[in-house]
């Protein structure tokens, strides 16, 4: 009798791992260039970028210009911080070695992270590497990669280049992948067109102007997914605020099939 017990258990513990690796995902995407914390009045303040970031209710979020223990920020770990006040899980990439400390970008996920990774994108630096910035997210239901980027700033060239770059690496990868964050291009751009060659935008076909914060003209970040057949778009909207960073957060809510 207590062998069909343990048979019925474990059926049922086996139907469970088939289910949750068979059901439709939900994922709530926040893409923010934070400024290294420095809002439009001057002031850096952490609690006031985590107070928006929670106010969306993100699953997952992609923060650029973040610093790392250096002298400009007070020598604060921003993505601990941010991870401590918004109650996510966090991790930082490196992009350079900056006033006694560093600067880069950084994941916060209410998944467990797993392994991450920091791609190296081409173009000669004028201030700064460029990179992706892959972290794994470890969802119950299966991993996926959440992938951070900033394109350079005043070279077109090697934006198209990086652009190019971000499909090769990801066409390697066989899990789905979403990538958010500061493209420095206008939705008709060639760096652009380059990455839907190969992703899905979520706000394809919209008009989503997120820089700058106080006046926005421009849409210059994005929430991007692949593989475009696996993801399909709920939701995306820009953030109504303008005094936290010089850029408004774009939040993009996908659902993935199994």
């Amino acid at each position: 009798m207590f062998g069909m017990i343990r048979l019925g258990l474990l059926v049922l513990f086996l139907n469970g791992i088939s289910h949750a690796h068979g059901q439709t995902r939900t994922f709530r995407v926040l893409a923010y260039n934070i400024y290294h914390g420095e809002g439009m009045d001057k002031k850096v303040d952490l609690p006031r970028l985590a107070k928006v970031i929670k106010s969306t209710q993100p699953d997952l979020v992609a923060l650029q210009e973040v610093d790392h223990i250096n002298r400009r920020t007070g020598m604060v770990d921003q993505t601990a911080e941010l991870a401590k006040l918004t109650g996510m899980n966090g991790r930082f990439g490196r992009q350079i070695d900056f006033m006694g400390g560093q600067y880069g970008q950084s994941v916060l996920s209410r998944f467990p992270l797993g392994e991450s990774t920091i791609h190296i994108l081409p173009g000669t630096p004028v201030r700064e590497t460029r990179i992706a910035f892959e972290v794994v997210i470890k969802d119950p239901a299966g991993e996926i990669s959440v992938v951070t980027t900033h394109l350079h700033h005043n070279n077109i060239l090697f934006r198209e280049q990086q652009a190019t770059k971000l499909n090769e690496i990801f066409a390697k990868v066989s899990r789905p992948v979403i990538l958010a964050g500061d493209l420095n291009a206008n939705p008709a751009a060639k760096p652009v067109e380059i990455l839907l060659t190969e992703w899905k935008n979520t706000t394809s076909g919209k008009d989503f102007k997120t820089y700058p914060s106080q006046n926005p003209k421009n849409q210059i970040d994005y929430v991007l997914v692949r593989p475009r057949d696996k993801f399909r778009v709920l939701e995306t909207r820009v953030i109504p605020e303008e005094m936290a960073s010089d850029h408004r957060p774009l939040l993009a809510v996908v659902e993935l099939a199994p």
